[in-house]
């Protein structure tokens, strides 16, 4: 991207979620896709384990991930992975997707790290959201399909489906 102040090439920087004008000082933060992902369209050098295309830097609830713009999926770093779930929980309703099924079909796929290449465990994700994620432990990493995430992040946590129960037993006892 070129900057908009000065037309100089614009960089990102290591552990930046914006690009920068190193002559003029421009900064430019780009717009959220529908699924809160600022892509910043610079290359990383690995390729999407879903369909071979390189993923480009990008930045979700202020923190640095790669992703793939054909198929969406996000590789996300464990150490930050919670803050990101965290971060975009606090600004989203519970919705529908708690009562969604996994596909429990996608136990059998295989998946390769895109930065070591080994293949990466695809297991049920430990946490809300009834999603089947890939992780490789070698690197520490998190493979999401399109979707996954904001499957984790509008699924109840079980603080709020405990209230939910205490309230309709509470409801129930004073019915009776």
């Amino acid at each position: 991207m070129m900057c908009t102040g000065c037309g100089a090439p614009m960089s990102l920087d290591a552990g930046k979620d914006f690009l920068a004008c190193k002559y003029c000082g421009t900064t430019h933060f780009p717009d959220p896709n529908p699924d809160g992902v600022r892509v910043l369209d610079e290359p990383s050098g690995e390729q999407c384990p879903r369909c071979s295309v390189a993923l480009v830097e990008a930045a979700i609830a202020g923190e640095r991930v790669l992703y793939c713009q054909r198929c969406h999926g996000l590789l996300v770093d464990m150490d930050i992975f919670l803050a990101v779930v965290e971060d975009l929980r606090s600004r989203h309703e519970t919705s529908e997707y708690a009562g969604v099924q996994p596909d429990w079909g996608a136990l059998d796929r295989r998946t390769n790290c895109p930065k070591c290449a080994k293949e990466m465990d695809t297991h049920p994700y430990g946490g809300p959201g009834n999603v089947i994620i890939d992780t490789c432990e070698n690197c520490f990493l998190n493979w999401l399909d399109y979707g996954e995430l904001q499957h984790i992040v509008r699924a109840p946590d079980e603080k709020y489906v405990i209230a939910i129960d205490e309230d309709e037993r509470l409801k129930a006892s004073q019915n009776n």
